[in-house]
């Protein structure tokens, strides 16, 4: 084997060496690289409590309660809710612009119980924003009106 050929060869095994660690680890973060999940897309992979998830849809209608120092409220995507307890800092931190019918993503912790334990709050931009998975799961369903305002 000649000196060239020797050299291709060790360049060729590292490059696949290289290629294999890329590949496993982007297998590895398949599922952390979205940037929310839907109630629906919870209920289907059976979430365990414990896991820190960033949930989005829409804030229920009715569902906003509260008190002195806790905020609960109900996510929803049109076919399943997750009630959302917030409490200390995100109760202290509530964006201007969260309200029931408007887009929302909370960033926590599920509970056993099905719940989320939110400490972030991110609400909609302006008044035409709705995460795309939310759009698409209401359009499936029928209810989405195109330039209708929430309010």
């Amino acid at each position: 084997m000649t000196r060239k050929s020797r050299r291709l060869a060790l360049i060729a095994a590292a490059l696949a060496v290289i290629g294999c660690a890329v590949g496993l680890g982007l297998f590895a973060m398949k599922d952390s690289l979205s940037l929310f999940l839907t109630p629906a897309e919870i209920a289907q992979k059976n979430v365990r409590a414990g896991t820190r998830v960033r949930l989005g849809g829409l804030v229920e209608a009715g569902s906003v309660h509260r008190a002195d120092d806790r905020l609960t409220f109900a996510v929803t995507d049109g076919t399943k809710s997750v009630m959302v307890d917030c409490l200390g800092a995100c109760f202290g931190n509530v964006p201007d612009l969260f309200h029931e019918g408007q887009g929302v993503v909370v960033e926590g912790v599920f509970s056993g119980e099905g719940r989320l334990a939110g400490d972030q709050i991110l609400a909609k931009h302006d008044e035409r924003y709705m995460p795309r998975e939310v759009v698409e799961s209401l359009k499936k369903q029928g209810r989405w009106q195109e330039g209708a305002n929430a309010k």
